[in-house]
């Protein structure tokens, strides 16, 4: 599975209804079954960004898939960032020149 970390900033539906973000999360959590992707971990943070989640998916499509879906809800908006593990990494560096 792929891991991507998704920085999140409450619109202003999101915020007026601020008191149910854990219930949405765990809506959420179950929507991320229907993507094959998990919501493995997913943080209330202070300062620039209001939630970061990390989220694991099979593949790129599904990852944005599952994105958008969560966009379309209209309460959080989302920076989607492709996370690399070290073995990754290691693979990356070992095709470089």
């Amino acid at each position: 599975m792929k891991t991507y970390i998704a920085l999140c900033h409450f619109t202003d539906q999101g915020i007026r209804s601020v008191k149910d973000t854990t219930k949405r999360a765990d809506a959420v959590r179950e929507l991320a079954k229907k993507f094959g992707a998990s919501l493995s971990q997913l943080y209330w943070t202070s300062g620039q960004y209001d939630l970061v989640a990390v989220i694991e998916a099979d593949d790129e499509e599904s990852a944005n898939a599952f994105g958008l879906s969560i966009g379309v809800a209209g309460n959080i908006r989302t920076e989607m960032l492709r996370a690399f593990s070290k073995d990754e990494m290691n693979a990356i560096l070992g095709k470089m020149v």
